[in-house]
């Protein structure tokens, strides 16, 4: 089961329902279609509405979650740090670049006990404004803890464009951890992917650990990762 928090991820929203996640990589684009039987989510309203600019900040009131479904999320996040259940299986072995142009294989994860794995684009208002949160909390981790950002929409080594916004929203958020542009090795994890931001959790071995958690809630992340530590 992936973990979905309200509204604070963005799909592409069609008129029949279904949620399209376009990722693009170094040539090609990779479409996962997924049906969702779920509220519109922030982006997808904002695109049936006129298409609001993507980059502004979301209206307070759309994101409010009620004490009673924060609880609901909290009492899921800790069920599942001590089942630490493997959804997905394992992370795919690629050879990708970061923002700042160095090699990234799959080697990453064998630094660290555990590895979280932030799934985004520069299009996701949630993505951008959950990013200095991030980026406090990557300072923060344990020794044996580390973060990763794997970004979707950057097209390529030609992609200058989504490249540089890329560089600014990290920069401006002081969100300093590792940035990783997704290329064609990660086909097969992303069209699992119903929407962004999606974070994942990732063990020593690759392994995939816990559920996806789908929206912007750092707040859960923190309470799986220490959940999922002190059953080490």
């Amino acid at each position: 089961m992936i973990k979905y928090k309200s509204v604070f991820f963005c799909g592409e929203q069609e008129n029949n329902g279904k949620i399209k996640v376009e990722v693009m990589t170094m040539n090609k684009k990779v479409i996962g279609m997924i049906l969702l039987t779920a509220l519109l989510t922030a982006c997808g309203a904002a695109k049936e509405n006129g298409g609001e600019n993507s980059g502004a900040a979301l209206d307070a009131g759309s994101t409010e979650v009620s004490e009673e479904t924060k609880a609901s999320d909290d009492a899921m996040v800790s069920a599942e740090a001590e089942g630490t259940v493997k959804v997905w299986g394992q992370m795919p072995s690629f050879t990708a670049k970061d923002l700042e142009g160095n090699t990234v294989t799959e080697d990453i994860f064998a630094q660290k006990d555990l590895t979280v794995v932030n799934i985004w684009g520069t299009f996701c208002p949630p993505c951008i404004e959950e990013m200095p949160e991030l980026g406090a909390w990557a300072e923060e981790m344990p020794d044996n803890v580390q973060m990763i950002g794997l970004i979707i929409d950057i097209a390529g080594e030609d992609d200058k464009e989504h490249h540089d916004m890329a560089v600014t929203i990290t920069e401006r958020a002081g969100a300093a951890f590792t940035q990783v542009i997704a290329n064609n090795d990660f086909a097969d994890i992303l069209q699992e992917v119903v929407g962004v931001p999606t974070t994942l959790f990732v063990d020593k071995e690759g392994n995939l650990v816990g559920e996806p958690v789908v929206g912007a809630y750092v707040d859960g992340y923190k309470q799986f990762v220490e959940e999922y530590l002190s059953g080490q």
